[in-house]
Protein backbone atom coordinates (compact mmCIF):
# COMPACT_ATOMS: atom_id res chain seq x y z
CA UNK A 1 0.00 0.00 0.00
CA UNK A 2 1.11 3.55 -0.66
CA UNK A 3 1.29 5.87 2.35
CA UNK A 4 1.68 9.61 2.77
CA UNK A 5 4.06 9.91 5.70
CA UNK A 6 6.90 11.86 7.29
CA UNK A 7 10.57 11.28 6.48
CA UNK A 8 12.89 12.68 9.16
CA UNK A 9 15.83 14.89 8.26
CA UNK A 10 17.83 17.46 10.17
CA UNK A 11 20.29 17.16 13.02
CA UNK A 12 20.11 15.49 16.39
CA UNK A 13 17.36 17.14 18.47
CA UNK A 14 16.59 19.49 15.53
CA UNK A 15 14.12 17.49 13.44
CA UNK A 16 12.93 18.58 10.04
CA UNK A 17 10.45 16.47 8.12
CA UNK A 18 9.57 15.96 4.48
CA UNK A 19 6.07 14.77 3.71
CA UNK A 20 6.51 11.99 1.17
CA UNK A 21 4.48 9.43 -0.73
CA UNK A 22 6.13 6.03 -0.23
CA UNK A 23 5.49 2.32 -0.29
CA UNK A 24 4.76 1.25 3.28
CA UNK A 25 7.39 -1.53 3.04
CA UNK A 26 10.24 0.96 2.55
CA UNK A 27 12.19 2.33 5.56
CA UNK A 28 11.11 5.64 7.10
CA UNK A 29 13.95 7.62 5.51
CA UNK A 30 14.38 5.35 2.49
CA UNK A 31 13.20 5.56 -1.10
CA UNK A 32 10.02 7.44 -1.78
CA UNK A 33 7.84 8.07 -4.82
CA UNK A 34 7.31 11.82 -4.49
CA UNK A 35 7.88 14.64 -2.00
CA UNK A 36 4.61 16.52 -1.44
CA UNK A 37 5.44 18.86 1.44
CA UNK A 38 7.61 19.91 4.35
CA UNK A 39 7.11 20.25 8.11
CA UNK A 40 9.41 22.07 10.55
CA UNK A 41 8.26 21.76 14.19
CA UNK A 42 11.30 23.66 15.56
CA UNK A 43 10.11 27.14 14.56
CA UNK A 44 7.29 28.96 16.28
CA UNK A 45 4.65 28.62 14.90
CA UNK A 46 5.46 25.32 13.21
CA UNK A 47 6.04 25.64 9.45
CA UNK A 48 3.90 23.37 7.29
CA UNK A 49 3.76 23.55 3.50
CA UNK A 50 1.99 21.20 1.09
CA UNK A 51 1.51 20.64 -2.60
CA UNK A 52 -2.24 20.33 -2.12
CA UNK A 53 -3.00 19.28 -5.69
CA UNK A 54 -0.51 16.39 -5.48
CA UNK A 55 -1.82 15.26 -2.08
CA UNK A 56 -5.38 15.25 -3.45
CA UNK A 57 -4.16 13.27 -6.47
CA UNK A 58 -2.49 10.59 -4.33
CA UNK A 59 -5.44 10.29 -1.93
CA UNK A 60 -7.78 9.90 -4.92
CA UNK A 61 -5.54 7.09 -6.17
CA UNK A 62 -5.66 5.19 -2.86
CA UNK A 63 -2.75 6.55 -0.81
CA UNK A 64 -3.43 6.55 2.93
CA UNK A 65 -2.04 9.40 5.08
CA UNK A 66 -0.59 8.40 8.44
CA UNK A 67 -2.27 9.74 11.58
CA UNK A 68 0.29 12.54 11.96
CA UNK A 69 0.06 13.64 8.34
CA UNK A 70 -3.75 13.52 8.47
CA UNK A 71 -3.68 15.80 11.53
CA UNK A 72 -1.30 18.24 9.78
CA UNK A 73 -3.52 18.28 6.68
CA UNK A 74 -6.64 18.89 8.75
CA UNK A 75 -5.01 21.76 10.70
CA UNK A 76 -3.67 23.34 7.50
CA UNK A 77 -7.09 23.23 5.84
CA UNK A 78 -8.76 24.78 8.92
CA UNK A 79 -6.23 27.64 8.98
CA UNK A 80 -6.67 28.41 5.28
Amino acid sequence: MVKIRLARHGAKKRPYYRIVVADERKPRDGRFIEEVGRYNPCVHPAMVSFKQDRIDYWIANGAQPTDTVARLLKNAREDA
